[in-house]
Order: C-alpha cells, then structure tokens, then sequence
C-alpha cells in the first residue's frame, strides 16, 4: 500500500512538473510571439507627458490656458499618499504584489462575471495598472484576446524595467478623468480648483472613481451616479484598511460639490493673449506650444489693459451714437406668449459679443417720454427718451432717416436692446447702446523697453479675432508727417526754420494729371516754421519740405524706424500713402521719446519649460549680480544699453519738443486735459477712412487706430483730432493718474532758447506766446530779424512753383489732418 501511494505521489508530481513546462513552454511561446512587434516600453525611462502651457501677465496672474488635453504632470512624491491608495483600492488592490498582471484578480472577475450572468450588473475587468499603463501609453482601445495578450505582455515587461512608484506615477498622469482632463493634477483643478495637497478623502475617492466611465460619473450630470461610485471607492479603501470606520463613515456622508476655476484671479487680455498664442506657434510649432508644458510670463500690465479695454469700446460706442446713428434691437421676444416667463426668455438669449458693463433688457411697454425694460433676474427699470434721442434710423451707410421724437419711435415692446447705467444731474439713469459698427485698436508700450502693456485689437474679441491692432494694415495720414520733419531736421533745418505755406502744383509725370496737395483748411498761411507745419498739420509745408530734402531721405529715415512698407518715392508719400499697422507706428514713436534708440514690440518677458528651466528672455544682457538670491545692501547692477541709435537723440529731442506743440497749441489741444505732459499726432487719411493719435508721456507710448473693417468714410468731419484722440485722451488720463508730472528728458547737446511761438524769431515787441525752442549749439537764433538756421538760405519754395517729383505708383493725395 505504501509503495503504491509512493509512486502515485511520484506520478502527480511528474504530471505536475509536466504540465508546469509544458504550460511555462506555452506562456513563454506565446510571450514571444506576441512580443515580437511591441513598442519599446523603455521610451517611458524619458517619458513626457503631453502638458498644458499657461500664459501669466506681467503681475503672474493667469490669462490662458492651451493644451489639446488638459493636464498637469506631478511626481509621484508631490502625490498625496491618501490619493495614491485611492486609486490603488478602486483599480488594482494587489498592486504592489503581483508581477504585472493578477491571476487572483482575473480568477475573481471571472468568477463574479459567471454569477453576473442574467443580471444587470456590468462585467468585471480584471487589468491591473500597469496593463492600463501599457494600453494607455503603446495600444489601442480594441477589445480582442490579442490586445489582452499584448498588454499583458508589454505589463510583465513594464514591471521588470521600473519599480512600482515610477509605474504608479505614469498611471496617475496619463489617465482620463473626464472635462477634458488627463491626470489627477488637471482633474483636481479640474473639479474642485484646487492642487493635490488639499483635496479632502471624499474627494480623492471621488477622482479614483472616475476612470472607469467619466462622463457617466461627472457629478454635475449624474450626482446619484457619481455618489455611489465613490462611495464605492471608499468602501474598498476600508476594506483594504486604508481609512478607519470613522472616516469612511464621515467621508460617506459628504456631498460632492464641484467648483469651477472661473473663481481663480485671472486676469483678462484677449486680444493680446491671442497675439502671443499666434506668435508662439508660429516660432515652437503647433506641439511645441500645445504640448510643451510652457509657463509663458508676457509684459501685459492688467490695470493698463482693463483702462485700455475700457477707453476704446466707450469712444468706439460714443462715435458710434454721435455719427452712425441706430440699427435697430438685437432681437425680440413675443412677450404675450413668453407670459410670466419672459425673465427666462431673456436670460436665454446671447446677445453674441461681451456685454461688460452693459446689461440686455426687454421693452415691456414703450411710451412717449420713457420705456419700461425688464431684466433677465425679474427686475424692472425705466429708460428716458433723453438717453435714446440719438437713436437716429441708420437706413445705410451715410444715410439716415427722420430724428426720433418719442422713445415709441425708437423701440417697441418684446425688443431686446442693451443698456448702460449713466450718471447725470438728476442721478443715475439707463441709456440706450448698441454694438458699434466702427472697429479700432489701441497699443500701450513701455518706450525704453518695447514691453507692450497693453493691447485692444477690437471692440469684442467674441464676435471677432481679427487684431486691428497688429493685422489691420492701413494708411497712416498725418500721423506719418513727424518723420518727413525729423529728417528734415537731421539735414540741418531747426524748429524755427521757415517753409512756405503756399500753392504747390506737382507734375506727376507723363500720362498723370497734375497734383495740388490742399491743406483740410483750404487755406494758405504764407511762411511758417517747421514748428507750426508740425503742430497745425501742414499739408502744403509737408509736401514742399519732402520736396526739398529728397523722398529718398525720408524713405531712409522710414526704414531706421520701420515704417517703410509700401512707402515710395513720390511725394504723395510724405503725406501717409504708406502701410502701417498701430502697433508698428506706435513703436516708431516710441523711438522718439526714449532718445532715438532702437525697439521693437515685444510681448513675452521669458517662457520656462516644464522643468522650470528659462528657454527665452526678452532681456538677454548679461547681469552676474542679477543672479544674487538676496540684496546685500549694494546698489542697483548697472546694465548695458545695448540698443542700437536709429536718430540722433538732439534730434529725437526736437521732435518731441515740437510734438507737444501738436497738444498745447495745435489739434490735440483737448488732450491737455491730461494735465501732465504728453506729447502726439493726429493723422486722418483720404475721405476719413481712417482715424489715428499716436503719443506719448516720457515713459508711455501709445496709439490709438478707428476705422471700419471694409474702409469707408468715418462722417463728416470725422479727424483723427476727433475720433481717434478723444480715445487717447480718455486712456492716458486714467493711466496717468496719481503719476508725477515728468518732463520730457533733455539730452546733452541741446540749447533751449526763448523764441517767438510764430516766428521762431528772439521775442520783441510784438510776441504774444513764448516757447523754449530746442537748438543744436550754433543753430539757435541770434536776432529779432532772422529766422532758425536753414541748411541753404530763405524760405524753401515759392507760391504757384511747380516740382518733379520720383515717381509715383498712384499720384493718390493722402494725410489730410
């Protein structure tokens, strides 16, 4: 009996060893087999994970996010080991015990999914995560035997190349958790804003929920769904004794409550964030930008940005009540069959661009003297007809129909209009808007650095993307004139040098009709300076300057400025028959106040990679002691000025010397409101298609461009003095505010000497204003009798002269004030 059960013993243990080969033959065949093609899994060694990139304004304030997934890689030692056991209870209880795949694990969801048959409960997976790793990051989504052989496959070979932590760490940054969110960084910002270290157990329970179906768990669509499953979550985590009775209980207990990110100090820049997306794709690519994890610090100033914002949609609205006139209601509401429903109605619809602070409102009933509004939260207000009385029909493009006499003649009940809240005399009132039809931009910059601080490229960003500020490519005008004076300056004229202000006919050539530039006035001054030419905006005393000093060399001056496109080398040009766009010109003026040394528009200060490793630097100087971690008490490290001269800063000085000249005396006289100085020029081109004041304070530049998106005449006497100025205007004054009065900074070289406002002359007898002129030493005035040194003698010029000047690719007048 014992030898019989000795060599049945023997036999099971031969059949065992047998069958343990055989089997071992089989799973190593078939781990070939199916190994053979497999992606490199050590790519993960390296791996790194697509990222979103986040643009900050100047302050560090976020203003964009971008990423085609949304996600935030962490290391797994900056995850909470409360959210890492989350996980591990929900997905993988044996983690950290089995080789890569769980043969108890399949034996269980095998066995749970036979008693499952004929129920309605869902079949059981049994993929461990680092199977998810391997399908996640080397597979697809296909459901066959194969793919289960393969991610096991490449979950064996994962195990034996990275510890747990490394695999744990790639699974809880690659996995989707639903809105658009990879990984639990991104998830936890996601649903709750916050960052990793302060989420709660409920809701660490509740992102190891989400895997298994997230949009089935998203609490905001399914709360009983989402409820149950992390309470689900919390049950296996009390199972495998990583929470207390007690705390499970109290975490069961809690509700989920979301909370979006909209709550975060954000600031807002539209157009510009947009200006820098364009520019980084353009320079990293499309998965450079999207992919790279980049956090990109921009040269925005959020307090700059909200004034600017704020100053154009006002003055592109007031234009637009002023001179265009009204387009009738957004929309309307049937409000007998809306019923008591009619606050919903409202509240419902989308008026398509951003209200600010304007608000939508109904017309429940329209009287003779006032309208009675109704808004979305069931309130009512009243709107007088003295605050719709400009409400004039537009019936098209300059023209217009009968002025209203009563608000009925303006709107009717069930219109749906947009209202501001006004202060007047009596109190607060509501008045009447509408979108305007008019667009514009405007550019603030930092002269000495080229930092742009603020930029509006339209009056909604919504309803158009289109950068009126850096894509809209216009004639300058008038607003081109002041580098026709500085290169007549830099030919040896000063301030006070004479030029006729008199009738100019100009042969354009064979086959061209003959060209009489006309003042806006349509006037003729006789002798004038340089001075008044600037200030009034001479058109005759441009043309005939140009003519004297040679169109190549005001092209050549535009080129050191970089407001040479398209110019040619008629005189035509001198007048702003060139192509700028605002941000372009607002730099070249820029160069004027900061002494004449060269900048450009710049929009990114520095952008560090997903390690936090600098990758740009807008301020490229070398600086040692930049890099000191505390202040020892010494000064301020001296920097290099590296920027390179494009004008004599003399002559840059006397540039914007005459400039202020265009505020205190000439068509800007409105801005001297400000009350500090600032210095600009107007420019309004052919049939006021276009409007522009360009400026600046000594340490801001800043331009302002209105016109329409399909070139059209502004109205009637419509002027950069008078369109675009008022914007500028209204900009500066709140910038400014609470600023010291800085004066223009004088460089070395320079004489000021007291001479004649009109006459350029030493002041006598007959003076009524006194300037302090800026000369260059030995070209100052010396009498009462003659004028500011001129590079040849007199005047320039004379009444009813005729010139040739280069050729003319149009013979187009243009820049009229």
């Amino acid at each position: 009996m014992f030898r019989w059960l000795t060599k049945a013993f023997s036999w099971v243990v031969v059949t065992a060893a047998l069958w343990i080969v055989v089997g071992g033959g089989i799973v190593a065949y078939v781990f070939h087999q199916y190994g053979q093609n497999l992606p490199d899994y050590a790519s993960l060694a390296d791996y790194q994970p697509p990222s979103v990139t986040r643009i900050h304004a100047g302050d560090g304030r976020l203003l964009a996010e971008y990423a085609h997934e949304r996600r935030v890689f962490v290391p797994i030692t900056a995850i909470p080991p409360m959210l890492r056991q989350a996980f591990v209870s929900a997905e993988d209880k044996n983690f950290y015990s089995h080789p890569g795949i769980d043969p108890l694990g399949i034996a269980r969801a095998a066995w749970e999914n036979v008693q499952a048959i004929g129920t309605s409960r869902r079949p059981q997976g049994a993929s461990t995560i680092s199977q998810q790793v391997a399908k996640n990051f080397f597979l697809t989504n296909e459901v066959s035997i194969e793919r289960k052989i393969e991610e096991a496959v490449l979950a064996f070979r994962i195990e034996q190349a990275f510890d747990k932590d490394r695999i744990l760490e790639l699974y809880l940054n690659e996995i989707f958790l639903g809105r658009r969110s990879y990984g639990v960084a991104a998830a936890a910002l996601t649903y709750f804003d916050k960052a990793l270290e302060d989420l709660t157990l409920p809701e660490a329970a509740f992102l190891a929920a989400l895997p298994k179906a997230p949009s089935s768990y998203d609490p905001d669509r399914n709360p009983a769904l989402a409820q149950g499953r992390r309470n689900y979550v919390l049950g296996r985590m009390l199972d495998d004794g990583a929470i207390s009775q007690q705390e499970h209980d109290a975490a069961r207990a809690t509700p989920i409550e979301t909370r979006s990110r909209d709550s975060i100090d954000a600031a807002r820049a539209d157009f510009f964030t947009e200006e820098v997306r364009r520019q980084l794709v353009r320079e990293l690519g499309e998965d450079g930008f999207y992919q790279g994890g980049l956090s990109v610090r921009t040269t925005v100033d959020p307090r700059l940005q909200q004034l600017a914002d704020r100053a154009l949609r006002r003055g592109l609205a007031a234009y637009d009540r002023d001179r265009q006139g009204w387009r009738g209601p957004l929309g309307a509401i049937d409000l007998a069959a809306a019923g008591e429903a009619w606050p919903q109605s409202l509240a419902g619809f989308d008026p398509g661009f951003e209200l600010d602070d304007w608000r939508l409102a109904v017309v429940r009933e329209a009287r003779s003297g006032q309208a009675v509004l109704g808004f979305a939260d069931g309130s009512s207000a009243t709107l007088p007809f003295s605050q719709m009385r400009w409400a004039t029909p537009e019936l098209g493009p300059g023209r217009f129909g009968e002025r209203p006499e009563a608000a009925s003649d303006v709107v009717a009940a069930g219109d749906l209009i947009v209202v501001e809240e006004v202060e007047t005399e009596n109190g607060p009132v509501w008045a009447l808007r509408q979108r305007p039809s008019v667009e514009g931009g405007l550019v603030a910059l930092d002269p000495h650095t080229g930092r742009v601080l603020a930029m509006a490229g339209g009056f909604s960003f919504r309803q158009s993307q289109f950068n009126r500020a850096t894509q809209a490519y216009r004639q300058p005008g008038s607003s081109f004139k002041p580098f026709v004076y500085l290169a007549a300056l830099e030919e040896g004229y000063t301030p006070s040098s004479i030029v006729l202000d008199a009738p100019l006919v100009i042969d354009q050539g064979p086959g061209l009709p003959l060209w009489r530039p006309e003042n806006y006035s349509d006037t003729f001054y006789g002798p004038s300076t340089l001075r008044t030419g600037i200030e009034r905006s001479r058109n005759l005393m441009t043309v005939r300057l140009a003519r004297e000093i040679g169109m190549d060399r005001v092209q050549e001056l535009a080129r050191r400025f970089g407001v040479d496109r398209g110019l040619g080398t008629n005189l035509a040009a001198s007048l702003g028959s060139n192509e700028v766009d605002l941000l372009n010109i607002t730099e070249a003026y820029a160069m004027l106040v900061n002494g004449g040394r060269e900048i450009r528009g710049q929009l990114v200060e520095r952008i560090q990679d997903r390690f936090g490793k600098s990758i740009m630097r807008r301020d490229e100087r070398p600086c040692p002691d930049c890099q000191k971690l505390a202040w020892d008490g010494a000064p301020p490290p001296a920097l290099p000025d590296t920027r390179e001269e494009v004008v004599d800063s003399r002559h840059a000085y006397q540039m914007v010397t005459m400039l202020e000249g265009v505020v205190q005396r000439g068509t800007a006289t409105s801005a001297k409101r400000i009350g500090k100085p600032v210095a600009g020029k107007t420019g309004t081109t052919n049939d006021a298609r276009d409007a522009w004041f360009v400026g600046f304070s000594p340490d801001l530049a800043v331009g302002v461009y209105v016109g329409f998106d399909r070139p059209r005449n502004l109205g009637r006497q419509a002027t950069g003095g008078s369109v675009a100025l008022p914007i500028w205007t209204d900009f500066m004054t709140a910038a400014l505010e609470g600023a010291p009065a800085t004066p223009f900074r004088t460089p070395p070289g320079v004489r000021l000497v007291r001479v004649d406002a009109e006459t350029g002359l030493l002041p006598g007898n007959g003076t009524q204003t006194v300037i302090a002129e800026a000369f260059l030493p030995g070209t100052e005035p010396s009498s009462r009798t003659a004028g500011g040194a001129l590079p040849a003698s007199g005047t320039t010029g004379a009444a009813g002269d005729r010139a040739t000047p280069g050729t003319s690719s149009s013979g187009t007048p243009t820049g009229l004030y």
